[in-house]
Protein backbone atom coordinates (compact mmCIF):
# COMPACT_ATOMS: atom_id res chain seq x y z
CA UNK A 1 0.00 0.00 0.00
CA UNK A 2 2.77 2.68 0.67
CA UNK A 3 4.39 1.84 -2.25
CA UNK A 4 1.16 2.28 -4.30
CA UNK A 5 1.06 5.75 -2.32
CA UNK A 6 4.19 6.69 -3.44
CA UNK A 7 3.56 5.72 -7.18
CA UNK A 8 0.24 7.52 -7.00
CA UNK A 9 1.78 10.69 -5.45
CA UNK A 10 5.04 10.25 -8.17
CA UNK A 11 2.00 10.15 -10.87
CA UNK A 12 -0.09 13.16 -10.29
CA UNK A 13 2.99 15.60 -9.61
CA UNK A 14 4.21 14.20 -13.35
CA UNK A 15 0.72 15.44 -14.56
CA UNK A 16 0.67 18.63 -12.49
CA UNK A 17 3.97 19.68 -13.98
CA UNK A 18 2.75 19.01 -17.53
CA UNK A 19 -0.66 20.78 -16.34
CA UNK A 20 1.27 24.05 -14.84
CA UNK A 21 2.68 24.59 -18.45
CA UNK A 22 -0.50 23.73 -20.67
CA UNK A 23 -2.19 26.72 -18.55
CA UNK A 24 0.59 28.53 -18.98
CA UNK A 25 0.66 28.05 -23.13
CA UNK A 26 -3.08 28.31 -23.19
CA UNK A 27 -2.97 31.73 -21.70
CA UNK A 28 -0.56 33.12 -23.89
CA UNK A 29 -2.44 31.70 -26.87
CA UNK A 30 -5.57 32.96 -25.77
CA UNK A 31 -3.49 36.39 -26.35
CA UNK A 32 -2.27 36.02 -29.75
CA UNK A 33 -5.83 34.58 -30.39
CA UNK A 34 -7.81 37.62 -29.04
CA UNK A 35 -5.30 40.05 -31.79
CA UNK A 36 -6.16 37.26 -34.33
CA UNK A 37 -9.92 36.96 -33.67
CA UNK A 38 -10.60 40.29 -32.52
CA UNK A 39 -8.72 42.06 -36.10
CA UNK A 40 -10.63 39.95 -38.00
CA UNK A 41 -14.17 40.51 -36.59
CA UNK A 42 -13.48 44.24 -36.99
CA UNK A 43 -12.14 44.13 -40.58
CA UNK A 44 -15.28 42.71 -41.39
CA UNK A 45 -16.92 45.74 -40.71
CA UNK A 46 -15.49 47.66 -42.93
CA UNK A 47 -16.81 45.22 -45.94
CA UNK A 48 -19.49 44.17 -47.91
CA UNK A 49 -20.51 40.37 -46.94
CA UNK A 50 -20.86 39.65 -50.75
CA UNK A 51 -16.87 40.99 -51.24
CA UNK A 52 -14.77 38.27 -51.35
CA UNK A 53 -12.12 39.44 -48.61
CA UNK A 54 -14.82 39.39 -46.24
CA UNK A 55 -15.22 35.47 -47.40
CA UNK A 56 -11.66 34.88 -46.74
CA UNK A 57 -11.70 36.74 -43.33
CA UNK A 58 -14.63 34.29 -42.62
CA UNK A 59 -12.04 31.49 -43.72
CA UNK A 60 -9.53 32.98 -41.36
CA UNK A 61 -12.10 33.28 -38.02
CA UNK A 62 -13.25 29.75 -38.68
CA UNK A 63 -9.68 28.48 -38.25
CA UNK A 64 -9.28 30.47 -35.69
CA UNK A 65 -12.21 29.54 -33.75
CA UNK A 66 -10.74 25.95 -33.96
CA UNK A 67 -7.78 27.04 -32.32
CA UNK A 68 -10.04 28.45 -29.85
CA UNK A 69 -11.28 25.25 -29.12
CA UNK A 70 -7.69 23.79 -28.42
CA UNK A 71 -6.69 26.19 -26.17
CA UNK A 72 -9.97 25.30 -23.91
CA UNK A 73 -9.02 21.95 -23.97
CA UNK A 74 -5.30 23.00 -22.65
CA UNK A 75 -6.91 25.35 -19.98
CA UNK A 76 -9.05 22.59 -18.69
CA UNK A 77 -6.19 20.30 -18.43
CA UNK A 78 -4.75 22.69 -16.40
CA UNK A 79 -4.74 22.85 -12.94
CA UNK A 80 -4.88 26.62 -12.70
CA UNK A 81 -8.38 27.14 -11.60
CA UNK A 82 -11.02 26.22 -9.46
CA UNK A 83 -14.30 24.50 -10.73
CA UNK A 84 -17.64 27.12 -10.34
CA UNK A 85 -19.47 24.44 -8.30
CA UNK A 86 -23.23 23.50 -7.97
CA UNK A 87 -25.10 21.14 -6.09
CA UNK A 88 -26.23 18.56 -9.16
CA UNK A 89 -28.05 15.12 -9.40
CA UNK A 90 -25.34 12.47 -11.25
CA UNK A 91 -28.24 10.71 -13.39
CA UNK A 92 -28.91 13.81 -15.37
CA UNK A 93 -25.63 15.26 -15.74
CA UNK A 94 -24.29 11.64 -16.89
CA UNK A 95 -26.55 10.96 -19.12
CA UNK A 96 -26.54 14.44 -20.48
CA UNK A 97 -22.94 14.22 -21.88
CA UNK A 98 -23.24 10.44 -22.56
CA UNK A 99 -26.77 10.92 -25.35
CA UNK A 100 -24.28 14.00 -26.15
CA UNK A 101 -20.96 12.14 -27.16
CA UNK A 102 -23.23 9.25 -29.04
CA UNK A 103 -25.18 10.81 -31.37
CA UNK A 104 -24.76 9.98 -34.69
CA UNK A 105 -23.29 7.40 -33.90
CA UNK A 106 -23.26 3.23 -34.46
CA UNK A 107 -23.16 2.73 -30.22
CA UNK A 108 -26.33 2.31 -28.11
CA UNK A 109 -25.85 3.36 -24.36
CA UNK A 110 -27.12 0.88 -21.62
CA UNK A 111 -27.57 2.60 -18.03
CA UNK A 112 -27.90 1.45 -14.34
CA UNK A 113 -28.12 4.12 -11.46
CA UNK A 114 -28.44 3.08 -8.21
CA UNK A 115 -31.98 4.18 -6.39
CA UNK A 116 -31.00 7.24 -4.28
CA UNK A 117 -28.15 8.24 -5.33
CA UNK A 118 -26.14 10.72 -3.37
CA UNK A 119 -25.80 14.41 -4.85
CA UNK A 120 -22.10 15.57 -6.31
CA UNK A 121 -21.30 19.40 -5.70
CA UNK A 122 -19.42 20.16 -8.79
CA UNK A 123 -18.60 22.39 -11.83
CA UNK A 124 -21.40 20.59 -14.57
CA UNK A 125 -19.60 22.30 -17.33
CA UNK A 126 -16.32 20.61 -16.38
CA UNK A 127 -17.77 17.00 -15.79
CA UNK A 128 -19.85 17.27 -18.21
CA UNK A 129 -16.73 17.29 -20.35
CA UNK A 130 -14.73 14.77 -18.49
CA UNK A 131 -17.53 12.01 -19.24
CA UNK A 132 -17.38 13.19 -23.05
CA UNK A 133 -13.85 12.62 -22.95
CA UNK A 134 -14.28 9.44 -21.53
CA UNK A 135 -16.87 8.05 -23.63
CA UNK A 136 -15.50 9.48 -26.79
CA UNK A 137 -12.53 7.59 -26.09
CA UNK A 138 -14.62 4.32 -26.24
CA UNK A 139 -16.75 5.64 -29.27
CA UNK A 140 -13.53 5.96 -31.00
CA UNK A 141 -12.16 2.39 -29.43
CA UNK A 142 -15.68 1.31 -30.53
CA UNK A 143 -15.23 1.15 -34.92
CA UNK A 144 -17.88 -1.37 -35.55
CA UNK A 145 -20.50 -0.53 -33.16
CA UNK A 146 -21.48 -2.05 -29.98
CA UNK A 147 -22.75 -0.54 -26.65
CA UNK A 148 -21.10 1.59 -23.57
CA UNK A 149 -22.61 0.35 -20.22
CA UNK A 150 -22.71 3.46 -17.95
CA UNK A 151 -23.55 2.77 -13.94
CA UNK A 152 -23.71 4.70 -11.01
CA UNK A 153 -23.47 3.48 -7.34
CA UNK A 154 -22.79 4.91 -3.78
CA UNK A 155 -19.65 4.15 -2.28
CA UNK A 156 -17.76 4.35 1.05
CA UNK A 157 -14.33 4.75 0.47
CA UNK A 158 -11.62 3.35 3.64
CA UNK A 159 -8.51 2.62 2.34
CA UNK A 160 -8.99 0.74 -0.76
CA UNK A 161 -8.34 3.40 -3.23
CA UNK A 162 -5.05 4.66 -2.38
CA UNK A 163 -5.35 8.08 -3.83
CA UNK A 164 -8.57 9.22 -2.10
CA UNK A 165 -9.43 9.80 1.02
CA UNK A 166 -12.13 8.31 3.38
CA UNK A 167 -15.30 9.45 2.48
CA UNK A 168 -19.03 9.09 0.55
CA UNK A 169 -18.42 9.03 -2.89
CA UNK A 170 -20.28 8.65 -6.09
CA UNK A 171 -18.67 5.97 -9.00
CA UNK A 172 -19.21 6.15 -12.35
CA UNK A 173 -18.31 3.43 -14.48
CA UNK A 174 -18.18 3.77 -17.99
CA UNK A 175 -17.72 0.62 -19.98
CA UNK A 176 -17.13 -0.23 -23.79
CA UNK A 177 -16.88 -3.36 -26.12
CA UNK A 178 -13.05 -1.78 -27.38
CA UNK A 179 -9.90 -4.43 -27.73
CA UNK A 180 -8.83 -3.03 -24.33
CA UNK A 181 -5.70 -1.84 -22.91
CA UNK A 182 -2.52 -3.79 -22.15
CA UNK A 183 -1.92 -3.51 -18.31
CA UNK A 184 1.55 -2.42 -18.65
CA UNK A 185 0.13 0.78 -19.99
CA UNK A 186 -2.21 1.61 -17.28
CA UNK A 187 0.17 4.22 -15.61
CA UNK A 188 0.42 5.72 -19.25
CA UNK A 189 -3.26 6.56 -20.19
CA UNK A 190 -3.52 9.59 -18.66
CA UNK A 191 -0.60 11.54 -20.06
CA UNK A 192 -0.84 13.65 -22.41
CA UNK A 193 -1.41 12.43 -26.41
CA UNK A 194 -0.70 9.14 -25.14
CA UNK A 195 -2.88 6.75 -27.13
CA UNK A 196 -3.17 2.82 -27.58
CA UNK A 197 -5.32 3.65 -30.76
CA UNK A 198 -4.17 3.58 -34.46
CA UNK A 199 -3.44 7.27 -34.45
CA UNK A 200 -3.72 7.79 -38.23
CA UNK A 201 -6.89 7.87 -38.16
CA UNK A 202 -8.00 10.11 -35.30
CA UNK A 203 -8.47 14.00 -34.84
CA UNK A 204 -8.09 15.89 -32.05
CA UNK A 205 -5.87 13.44 -30.56
CA UNK A 206 -3.70 12.84 -26.95
CA UNK A 207 -5.75 15.23 -24.11
CA UNK A 208 -8.76 13.52 -23.94
CA UNK A 209 -8.21 11.09 -20.89
CA UNK A 210 -5.72 13.45 -19.26
CA UNK A 211 -7.89 16.77 -19.29
CA UNK A 212 -10.82 14.14 -17.27
CA UNK A 213 -7.75 13.00 -14.84
CA UNK A 214 -7.21 17.29 -14.22
CA UNK A 215 -10.96 17.79 -13.58
CA UNK A 216 -11.64 14.57 -11.79
CA UNK A 217 -8.83 15.50 -9.28
CA UNK A 218 -9.54 18.67 -9.59
CA UNK A 219 -12.86 17.91 -7.84
CA UNK A 220 -11.12 15.80 -4.76
CA UNK A 221 -12.19 12.57 -6.99
CA UNK A 222 -10.16 9.74 -9.14
CA UNK A 223 -10.30 7.93 -12.16
CA UNK A 224 -9.20 4.30 -12.26
CA UNK A 225 -8.90 2.06 -14.88
CA UNK A 226 -9.83 -1.86 -15.53
CA UNK A 227 -9.23 -3.88 -18.92
CA UNK A 228 -8.78 -6.89 -20.66
CA UNK A 229 -7.25 -7.35 -23.92
CA UNK A 230 -10.33 -8.66 -25.94
CA UNK A 231 -12.92 -7.73 -23.03
CA UNK A 232 -12.99 -3.92 -22.99
CA UNK A 233 -12.05 -1.33 -20.59
CA UNK A 234 -13.91 -0.05 -17.40
CA UNK A 235 -13.05 3.67 -16.38
CA UNK A 236 -14.50 3.84 -12.97
CA UNK A 237 -15.26 7.94 -11.96
CA UNK A 238 -14.93 9.03 -8.11
CA UNK A 239 -16.64 11.96 -6.66
CA UNK A 240 -17.35 13.05 -3.64
CA UNK A 241 -20.53 12.98 -2.56
CA UNK A 242 -22.36 16.17 -0.58
CA UNK A 243 -24.91 16.55 2.02
CA UNK A 244 -25.79 20.15 0.54
CA UNK A 245 -29.19 21.04 -1.39
CA UNK A 246 -29.47 22.11 -5.04
CA UNK A 247 -29.99 25.91 -5.79
CA UNK A 248 -32.96 27.12 -7.96
CA UNK A 249 -32.80 29.45 -10.45
CA UNK A 250 -36.04 31.62 -11.66
CA UNK A 251 -36.94 31.68 -15.04
CA UNK A 252 -37.47 35.43 -15.05
CA UNK A 253 -33.76 35.84 -13.12
CA UNK A 254 -32.69 35.14 -17.17
CA UNK A 255 -33.57 38.05 -19.30
CA UNK A 256 -33.96 38.36 -22.64
CA UNK A 257 -30.75 39.77 -24.39
CA UNK A 258 -30.79 42.12 -27.18
CA UNK A 259 -27.62 41.26 -29.09
CA UNK A 260 -26.67 45.44 -28.92
CA UNK A 261 -22.92 46.41 -28.96
CA UNK A 262 -22.92 49.99 -29.88
CA UNK A 263 -23.00 52.31 -26.98
CA UNK A 264 -21.38 55.56 -25.72
CA UNK A 265 -19.43 56.41 -22.63
CA UNK A 266 -15.72 56.91 -21.48
CA UNK A 267 -14.18 53.27 -20.90
CA UNK A 268 -10.40 52.67 -19.35
CA UNK A 269 -8.74 49.48 -21.20
CA UNK A 270 -6.17 48.02 -18.50
CA UNK A 271 -3.77 45.30 -20.11
CA UNK A 272 -0.17 44.92 -20.05
CA UNK A 273 -0.03 43.64 -23.88
CA UNK A 274 0.16 46.54 -26.10
CA UNK A 275 -1.34 44.96 -28.51
CA UNK A 276 -4.49 44.09 -27.04
CA UNK A 277 -5.12 47.09 -25.48
CA UNK A 278 -4.50 48.76 -29.06
CA UNK A 279 -6.79 46.24 -30.43
CA UNK A 280 -9.82 46.53 -27.75
CA UNK A 281 -9.21 49.99 -28.11
CA UNK A 282 -10.07 49.89 -31.92
CA UNK A 283 -13.12 47.90 -31.16
CA UNK A 284 -14.69 50.17 -28.57
CA UNK A 285 -13.98 53.07 -30.65
CA UNK A 286 -15.66 51.49 -33.52
CA UNK A 287 -18.68 50.80 -31.65
CA UNK A 288 -19.27 54.92 -30.42
CA UNK A 289 -17.17 54.38 -27.19
CA UNK A 290 -14.05 56.48 -25.77
CA UNK A 291 -11.05 55.00 -24.71
CA UNK A 292 -7.98 55.64 -22.63
CA UNK A 293 -5.35 52.76 -21.76
CA UNK A 294 -3.42 51.73 -18.45
CA UNK A 295 -0.14 49.26 -18.68
CA UNK A 296 -0.65 48.08 -15.08
CA UNK A 297 -3.22 47.96 -11.96
CA UNK A 298 -0.85 51.30 -10.66
CA UNK A 299 -1.44 53.37 -14.08
CA UNK A 300 -4.97 52.39 -13.90
CA UNK A 301 -5.72 53.61 -10.50
CA UNK A 302 -4.44 56.60 -11.31
CA UNK A 303 -5.99 57.27 -14.67
CA UNK A 304 -9.76 56.69 -12.52
CA UNK A 305 -8.83 58.76 -9.52
CA UNK A 306 -7.94 61.90 -12.07
CA UNK A 307 -11.34 61.01 -14.61
CA UNK A 308 -13.24 60.67 -11.32
CA UNK A 309 -12.00 64.59 -10.32
CA UNK A 310 -12.64 65.86 -13.94
CA UNK A 311 -15.82 66.28 -15.72
CA UNK A 312 -15.32 63.22 -17.89
CA UNK A 313 -15.18 60.00 -15.70
CA UNK A 314 -14.52 56.81 -16.39
CA UNK A 315 -18.74 54.81 -17.33
CA UNK A 316 -16.57 51.65 -17.00
CA UNK A 317 -12.96 49.50 -16.48
CA UNK A 318 -11.98 46.48 -18.72
CA UNK A 319 -9.02 45.16 -16.57
CA UNK A 320 -6.93 42.22 -17.17
CA UNK A 321 -6.79 39.28 -14.76
CA UNK A 322 -2.69 39.07 -15.10
CA UNK A 323 -0.22 41.74 -15.03
CA UNK A 324 3.17 40.14 -15.46
CA UNK A 325 5.38 41.76 -12.99
CA UNK A 326 2.67 44.26 -12.28
CA UNK A 327 -0.91 44.88 -10.17
CA UNK A 328 -3.47 43.07 -11.57
CA UNK A 329 -7.41 43.22 -12.37
CA UNK A 330 -8.41 41.93 -8.97
CA UNK A 331 -6.18 44.07 -6.83
CA UNK A 332 -6.84 46.80 -8.93
CA UNK A 333 -11.00 46.66 -8.45
CA UNK A 334 -10.38 46.39 -4.74
CA UNK A 335 -8.63 49.52 -5.01
CA UNK A 336 -10.95 51.19 -7.84
CA UNK A 337 -13.90 49.92 -5.18
CA UNK A 338 -12.21 52.09 -2.48
CA UNK A 339 -12.20 55.14 -4.35
CA UNK A 340 -15.75 54.49 -6.42
CA UNK A 341 -17.85 52.46 -4.62
CA UNK A 342 -19.92 52.16 -7.86
CA UNK A 343 -17.21 51.48 -10.15
CA UNK A 344 -18.14 48.75 -13.25
CA UNK A 345 -15.70 47.01 -13.71
CA UNK A 346 -15.09 43.88 -16.02
CA UNK A 347 -12.61 41.43 -15.81
CA UNK A 348 -10.75 39.55 -18.86
CA UNK A 349 -8.32 36.87 -19.55
CA UNK A 350 -6.95 34.14 -21.11
CA UNK A 351 -7.54 31.65 -17.93
CA UNK A 352 -11.17 31.42 -18.51
CA UNK A 353 -11.27 29.08 -15.33
CA UNK A 354 -9.42 31.28 -12.98
CA UNK A 355 -11.36 31.85 -9.95
CA UNK A 356 -11.13 35.25 -10.78
CA UNK A 357 -13.53 34.42 -13.99
CA UNK A 358 -15.82 31.48 -12.84
CA UNK A 359 -16.42 33.77 -9.73
CA UNK A 360 -16.12 37.21 -10.88
CA UNK A 361 -18.74 38.82 -8.93
CA UNK A 362 -17.06 37.95 -5.16
CA UNK A 363 -14.03 39.77 -6.30
CA UNK A 364 -16.15 43.23 -7.07
CA UNK A 365 -16.07 42.87 -10.63
CA UNK A 366 -19.65 43.76 -12.70
CA UNK A 367 -19.22 41.55 -15.81
CA UNK A 368 -16.02 39.47 -17.51
CA UNK A 369 -15.24 39.04 -21.15
CA UNK A 370 -13.26 35.47 -21.50
CA UNK A 371 -9.99 35.94 -23.98
CA UNK A 372 -10.04 35.16 -27.00
CA UNK A 373 -13.03 37.72 -27.85
CA UNK A 374 -14.46 39.00 -30.68
CA UNK A 375 -15.75 42.69 -31.91
CA UNK A 376 -19.43 41.54 -30.82
CA UNK A 377 -18.81 39.48 -27.89
CA UNK A 378 -16.51 42.13 -26.24
CA UNK A 379 -18.87 44.92 -27.52
CA UNK A 380 -22.01 42.83 -26.02
CA UNK A 381 -20.51 42.53 -22.63
CA UNK A 382 -19.38 45.85 -22.21
CA UNK A 383 -23.23 46.83 -23.08
CA UNK A 384 -24.77 44.27 -20.57
CA UNK A 385 -22.92 45.53 -17.69
CA UNK A 386 -23.53 49.48 -18.38
CA UNK A 387 -27.19 48.51 -18.44
CA UNK A 388 -26.58 46.90 -15.51
CA UNK A 389 -28.35 43.81 -16.88
CA UNK A 390 -26.65 40.03 -15.17
CA UNK A 391 -24.33 38.70 -17.31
Amino acid sequence: MKNQRINEYDKHRTLDSIAALAGGIAHDYNNLLTAIIGNITLAQTYLNQNDKPFTLLGHALAASKTAKNLTQKLIAFSRGGSPNNKVTAVNRLVKSAVEFTLSGSNIKSIYSFAPDLWQIDVDQSQIGQAIHNVVMNAREAMHQGGHVKIAAINMAVTDEIASLPEGNYVKVSISDQGRGIPAAEFDNIFEPYYSTKDMGIRKGAGLGLSICHSIIRKHGGDVTVESQIGAGTTFNIYLPATDAKPTTQSASSKPDRNRRIFGEGNILIMDDDKSIRELAGEILQHLGYRVKFARDGVEAVASYQAALKSADPFDAVILDLTVRGGMGGKETIQKLMAIDPDVKGIVSSGYSEDPGITGYEEHGFSGVVAKPYSLEELGEKLSQVLRGEPM
